[in-house]
């Protein structure tokens, strides 16, 4: 059975807590697509091909450029005991002319009545690093707008934040919208992020318009980091040598369910 690729052309914030405060908001587009089922896309989007627009397994499920895409998720999945018979999502930014960099993508696992019941937050950073978060409920229960599910930090990711302190993920994915929301928190200072848009029927006139409107892709996302990062240190935020990253490439969140 095929199925079709979803175009979120959504906005990102970040709002840095503590002492030396910066915030942002971006515009930014994410694909969602089922990453086992042949998918129905339009002609300007490949998967696993080189195409104007595309996503590459070996970008997603393992070390940058070695990943093993589904399979790699699988596995994380079966490790922890989550049984996600359903299917299994990728919510990610694609490649545009070739090029890409993901802060963070996301697995949507589904047991067999469509209902989410794991994330895996694949989390990369501007070091060629990465590291992922899974997230889940107790006995399998499937993940709604209320639960929120935290993690303890152990992957260097900005060079203006320590390791240090905890995650707390919030996950509320509909049949028209994406919201997920990241808060970092570690004595009086962390980090508010966010992902949200509408998802369409992704297009060919989609993919055209936002390489007009967000221009050069990957090479755009690293760009925005490193202004960003330049008016941190400008304000005067402390820089953190890039540490060895942890020896394991997965992190169980604490399952903790409110709501």
């Amino acid at each position: 059975m095929t199925t079709t690729v979803t175009h979120i052309a959504g906005h990102t914030y970040h709002g840095r807590k503590g002492e030396v405060e910066n915030s942002f908001r971006y515009s930014v587009d994410y694909v969602l697509l089922d990453a086992e089922a042949p998918l129905r896309a339009p002609g300007l989007f490949s998967r696993n091909r080189a195409n104007l627009c595309s996503v590459q397994d070996r970008d997603h499920g393992g070390a940058p450029k070695q990943g093993r895409g589904a399979a790699w998720a699988r596995e994380v999945l079966a490790q922890h005991q989550i049984r996600a018979d359903g299917p299994l999502l990728l919510l990610t930014q694609p490649r545009l002319l070739g090029h890409v960099f993901n802060p963070v993508s996301f697995w949507l696992a589904h047991d067999d009545q469509q209902q989410m019941v794991a994330v895996i937050a694949e989390v990369t950073n501007t070091f060629g690093d990465r590291h992922s978060y899974l997230c889940a409920l107790p006995g399998g229960a499937p993940i709604t707008r209320h639960d929120r599910i935290t993690a303890s930090k152990v992957f260097h990711v900005s060079p203006f934040q320590p390791i240090a302190g905890g995650y707390e993920f919030r996950f509320d994915i509909t049949k028209d919208r994406i919201g997920i929301w990241i808060d970092l928190t570690h004595g009086d200072g962390g980090v508010i992020a966010s992902l949200c848009g509408e998802r369409k029927p992704l297009t060919n006139r989609a993919i055209l318009w936002a390489l007009v409107r967000r221009p050069f892709g990957a090479r755009r996302v690293l760009g925005l980091i490193h202004w960003q990062a330049l008016k941190l240190w400008a304000k005067g935020a402390g820089y953190r040598n890039r540490p060895a990253p942890p020896d394991h490439s997965v992190s169980q969140a604490t399952k903790e369910a409110q709501g």
